[in-house]
């Protein structure tokens, strides 16, 4: 099984570039209040630099149509990472609605009746590394493209995905060296953890 691995909470081009050559399969940008908040100018220069096969992610909180719609005017984003609340139909972008622990009835409906849809799940605090109980995300994993987030770095991403089964995991606190300035060692060992447990579970 293959998981596609997103690194968030990109701030700078090195740290961009060290996930793409490291395998990421998507780079998020923060622009949401945070320490790991860019500007949208900074942003699309990044993402400028970065290869087509990468996905870009513009993450948000709880924001209005007004201030998505002035991101998605100056950044390329494939996808927009959004509080289920806040869930609306930005033109030209793919919504990935967030769910948190906790949030089980309106993930659940969210779910019903339909074969597939993606989603975000996490710890009550978004970007705060609260993991989230495997078993219970486990549970939606199964309805649905779930991506996992929440605490997980090199030591656990393996044990992780064996427990839960996402579709992808998403990394930001677990790959920095402080908030808001990752570490390029961290970001190589989280993608080889994931790649080494693809391999091994093809052996099982």
């Amino acid at each position: 099984m293959t998981i596609h691995v997103k690194i968030c909470g990109i701030t700078d081009l090195a740290s961009a570039q060290v996930a793409v050559e490291a395998g990421a399969d998507a780079v998020g940008f923060v622009f949401a209040d945070s320490a790991r908040k860019v500007s949208v100018t900074r942003a699309a220069e990044i993402a400028k630099e970065l290869p087509g096969r990468v996905l870009r992610v513009a993450v948000f909180l709880r924001p209005d149509q007004a201030e998505v719609n002035q991101v998605l005017a100056r950044f390329p984003a494939d996808l927009v990472q959004v509080d289920y609340r806040a869930v609306f139909n930005p033109d030209g972008s793919r919504i990935l609605p967030v769910f948190r622990e906790g949030d089980d009835h309106l993930l659940g409906a969210y779910l019903s009746g339909t074969v597939g849809r993606r989603f975000h799940y996490e710890g009550r605090a978004s970007g705060a590394g609260e993991s989230v109980d495997w078993q219970r995300a486990a549970v939606f994993a199964g309805r649905g493209r779930m991506t996992l987030a929440g605490g997980l770095n090199a030591a656990n991403v393996g044990t992780a995905i064996a427990t839960v089964e996402p579709y992808a995991v998403d990394v930001s606190s677990g790959v920095e060296a402080k908030p808001g300035v990752k570490d390029p060692g961290r970001i190589r060992e989280f993608l080889a953890a994931v790649r080494q447990h693809e391999k091994e579970s093809v052996k099982t």
